[in-house]
């Protein structure tokens, strides 16, 4: 049996929303518990937890319920980290590795860390022939938005992010799947789930049935 490694302290970013590997989350920081946070790991050139909130509010608010979250996260790189002004970061983050949290804890300054066990990650698999309309779906989606952001870009108009960034894995059962996974609208729980899911291949099964549920494949 291979035991999983494992990583102490790791600040986690309770979200209401989920971060798959090799996804990009941007973030407008203005809370001082995650602005020290986030000073920390850019300097220390290490990720933070990104985890999704079941209960609680992603701003702190009085009254609002306790802070709850998903045991299964992912780990965050920040790649672009910009401050406008002062009490403000905008930054923008890639996903690598899931976790999973074996202990947490809320410090008095209210920022979590937790003791977590780093999960495998999906084992590389070709996309079977069944489910090849999963990727060429995704790669018109890509040429059709690149399309558009070099247009908008020729405009002199501020630059358009993309939702997806490179390389681009279209040959890849669980890529193409995350990539589907943070684009199709869904409830949070399925998004997790699947986020979860050991079996890149069953996520991508799960995701072709969404997409052939609502047209767009």
């Amino acid at each position: 049996m291979t035991t999983q490694p494992l990583l102490n302290s790791l600040p986690l970013f309770p979200l209401g929303t989920v971060l798959f590997p090799g996804g990009l989350l941007p973030l407008r920081i203005f809370e001082v518990r995650y602005l020290d946070m986030i000073g920390k790991c850019r300097k220390g050139g290490v990720p933070f937890g990104v985890v999704n909130l079941t209960s609680g509010t992603e701003v702190r608010k009085a009254g609002a319920q306790a802070e709850r979250f998903a045991e299964v996260g992912t780990l965050a790189v920040i790649r672009e980290f910009e401050s406008p002004q002062s009490g403000l970061l905008q930054i923008e983050c890639v996903g690598t590795q899931r976790f999973r949290v074996r202990h947490s804890e809320l410090q008095k300054h209210g920022l979590w860390i937790a003791d977590v066990a780093i999960l495998p990650d999906d084992v590389a698999l070709e996309i079977p022939e069944d489910l090849q309309h999963t990727a060429t779906a995704l790669r018109r989606l890509v040429d059709t938005l690149e399309e558009r952001k070099r247009a908008q870009d020729a405009t002199g108009s501020p630059p358009v992010r993309l939702p997806i960034g490179a390389p681009y894995r279209y040959d890849d059962c669980g890529w193409v799947a995350n990539r589907w996974c943070e684009l199709v609208p869904m409830q949070l729980e399925l998004r997790q789930r699947l986020m979860e899911l050991e079996s890149p291949l069953m996520r991508l099964e799960l995701v072709g049935d969404l997409l052939a549920r609502t047209g767009i494949a």
